[in-house]
C-alpha cells in the first residue's frame, strides 16, 4: 500500500497537516496539492479543531513545485506550458484556502523552504522557523516568475523595494534574515522547534475562536484583498514564461547539474542527501510553482 503524501492528525484541538514526501523534500506536485486541500477542508469543517499546523516530513518544509511533474511529458513548450498552468493554479488554490479558513494557521519551518513552499508559508498566519531553515525565491534562475502569491505577499509584508530585491535576485535567506524582515515570528534551534510551535498552537487554541476568526477575516479584507487577482496574474505570466528559451535552457541546466551531482556524490561518506538538498535550495525550479 502506497504511503499517503499528507499526514493528518488532531490532538488537543490542534490539527497537524504534514507534507509527507521526504524523498523529494516535499516537492509540491498535484497529488500532494490535492491531499493538502482535502486535509485543510477536514480541519476547517471540524468544530473541534481550533488551530492548524502546517509542516513537512523529513526535516524540510517544502522544496517547492515538483519539477519532475512539470517535465513529465518532455520539453515541448506548449505541453510544458499547459502542465505548468495547472500546477500554478493548484498552488494558488492552496494559498487561497489557507487565507479563507478562519482558524489560525501556523507554518512550522525547517530545512528547505523554497519557491512555492516559501510562498505558502507566507500565506499562513504565523511562521516559526528553525535556525537551519533556508528560504529562497529562485524562480528567476530558470526564467519563471514567483507563484502561490509570492510577489503580492512579499509586497504586502515587506514593501515593493525589498520584495523586488528578493524575487529579482533570488538570493538565499537564512532564518535570521527572515526574522530581520519580520517574515517569521520567531527563530529557534531545531531542538526547540516542536515545543515552540506546540506552545503557540496551544495558546491560540485557548483563545476565543470567533474573535480570532473575525480578526483573520479583517486581515483578509485589509491586507490580502488582492490575493485572488494576483494569483490569476501569476497563472497567465507563468504560462507565457514556460514557453521561453530562458526557461527551457534554465531547467535543462538544472537537470544536467542534478545528474552530475548524483553521479559524483559518495553514499559511503553520507554526501548524497546533503548534496541533493543543496541543489534544490539553490537552483531547483520545483519551488517555483
Amino acid at each position: 500500500m502506497s504511503q499517503s503524501l499528507v499526514d493528518y492528525q488532531v490532538a488537543e484541538h490542534i490539527a497537524t497537516i504534514t507534507f509527507n514526501d521526504p524523498k523529494s523534500l516535499n516537492a509540491f506536485g498535484t497529488p500532494l496539492k490535492n491531499q493538502v486541500l482535502i486535509a485543510l477542508d477536514k480541519a476547517a469543517a471540524d468544530d473541534q479543531v481550533r488551530v492548524i499546523i502546517l509542516q513537512g516530513a523529513g526535516g524540510n518544509f517544502s522544496s517547492g513545485g515538483d519539477i519532475k511533474e512539470m517535465l513529465s511529458e518532455g520539453l515541448d513548450k506548449d505541453i510544458v506550458s499547459n502542465k505548468l498552468r495547472g500546477m500554478v493554479e493548484g498552488a494558488g488554490e492552496v494559498s487561497l484556502k489557507l487565507r479563507h479558513i478562519h482558524k489560525p494557521i501556523i507554518a512550522k519551518l525547517e530545512g528547505a523552504v523554497a519557491g512555492a513552499g516559501m510562498n505558502l508559508a507566507l500565506t499562513c498566519d504565523f511562521r516559526i522557523a528553525a535556525d537551519n531553515a533556508k528560504f529562497v525565491q529562485a524562480f528567476v534562475n530558470i526564467g519563471l516568475v514567483p507563484d502561490a502569491g509570492g510577489i503580492y505577499l512579499l509586497n504586502q509584508l515587506v514593501g515593493a523595494a525589498k520584495a523586488t530585491e528578493l524575487v529579482m535576485l533570488g538570493d538565499k535567506l537564512k532564518a535570521e534574515d527572515m526574522a530581520r524582515l519580520n517574515l517569521v515570528n520567531d527563530v529557534v534551534s531545531i531542538d526547540e522547534l516542536e515545543a515552540t510551535v506546540q506552545a503557540l498552537a496551544l495558546r491560540l487554541s485557548q483563545l476565543p475562536g470567533k474573535a480570532l476568526a473575525a480578526m483573520k477575516e479583517s486581515f483578509n479584507v485589509h491586507a490580502f484583498a488582492g490575493l485572488s487577482a494576483a494569483l490569476d496574474t501569476e497563472v497567465e505570466q507563468q504560462t507565457v514564461m514556460a514557453k521561453t528559451d530562458d526557461f527551457i535552457e534554465g531547467v535543462s541546466a538544472f537537470i544536467a547539474k542534478g545528474n552530475r551531482d548524483r553521479t559524483t556524490c559518495q553514499p559511503s561518506r553520507g554526501d548524497c542527501k546533503a548534496e541533493r538538498q543543496h541543489i534544490r535550495i539553490d537552483h531547483d525550479p520545483g519551488p517555483r510553482t
